[in-house]
């Protein structure tokens, strides 16, 4: 497996100089030798023309963010992550690769840019919009899910010699990832367990592992990994709607009917100790009917006056 090396390149001002000296230099030279007629002297004029413009081939500006990964004739030779002008040994191939943070949506796609017959670029690359991916939760209710994956390159020859598109690797690996991670949590959970819906810190978290995971031969690293899309797939879109409605409105219920029977205890206790009326147990039972009817029911109550005797 390679790994990166650093290669520290010279300065590229001072070989700038001393080639263009050069150049200026063989061609006095051949000049001299020609009204001289010296063989030898233009010869000597003509090579040192010629290594001085490949010399200029060895010339690299590296911008911010970005490197230059060296070879020479195959073999690997270190990569310049300093910014700046250098020159290397021109004989040197030299492919770019930006180190910069780069972030996607899953289930878009990657358009190259086209050119004309002439070479001009007519449209340029670009990348459609996500499209979320229909998976399986671990209850087998089918759901709609994308995310966006923020990464960047941290191992330049990890990522142009250990796979064949380290870029198309990383959007193939994390759809592999989210869908790996959606069909091992369910959608929404009652209890303690982890749900994609419920638990959104933690699902993130561990989508991002799983896709460091799946990258780390890549030469790359995951910086965040968030859901971007959610919801269930639209076959089952409506019956899950009245679901959760139905578990809320018992949810609800359920609050409500623990308030009412407090409510009503307190009611009955306080009666008892300002002594304000005796009931004997048919009667709580019919004030304990009624109090949980007004304080339960959905709708306003009518209430009753007793215009007579409490018996």
């Amino acid at each position: 497996m390679k790994h990166e090396k650093i290669f520290n390149p010279k300065s590229g001002w001072v070989p700038l100089c001393t080639i263009l000296a050069g150049l200026v230099a063989s061609v006095i030279l051949f000049v001299l030798g020609i009204r001289g007629e010296q063989s030898a002297m233009i010869f000597i004029a003509i090579a040192c023309f010629a290594l001085g413009v490949i010399s200029l081939f060895g010339f690299t500006p590296v911008p911010p963010n970005e490197s230059r990964v060296l070879l020479l004739f195959g073999e690997y030779i270190g990569t310049v992550r300093e910014t700046g002008f250098f020159w290397v040994n021109p004989f040197f191939s030299k492919r770019k690769l930006s180190l910069r943070i780069r972030n996607f949506e899953t289930g878009s796609t990657s358009t190259p840019e086209e050119k004309n017959q002439a070479g001009q670029v007519v449209k340029a690359s670009g990348r459609t919009a996500g499209k979320p991916s229909k998976v399986n939760d671990s209850e087998g209710n089918p759901v709609d899910i994308s995310a966006v994956v923020v990464w960047r390159v941290v191992d330049t020859a990890e990522a142009l010699f250990e796979v064949d598109d380290f870029e198309h690797f990383v959007e193939v690996q994390s759809e592999a990832a989210l869908r790996d991670l959606a069909s091992r949590h369910p959608y929404d959970s009652d209890d303690e367990t982890i749900s994609l819906r419920g638990n959104p810190e933690d699902v993130c978290e561990t989508l991002k592992s799983d896709i460091q995971r799946r990258l780390d031969n890549a030469g790359v690293e995951v910086v965040e990994a968030r859901l971007s899309h959610l919801a269930y797939a639209q076959e089952i879109a409506a019956a899950m709607l009245q679901r959760q409605q139905a578990q809320a409105v018992v949810s609800a219920r359920t609050k409500i009917v623990e308030g009412a029977v407090g409510m009503v205890e307190m009611a009955l206790e306080q009666l008892k100790q300002n002594e304000i009326v005796e009931l004997d147990e048919e009667k709580k039972a019919t004030m304990v009917s009624n109090l949980l009817v007004v304080l339960c029911s959905d709708r306003a109550t009518q209430p009753v006056v007793n215009a007579g005797s409490l018996y």
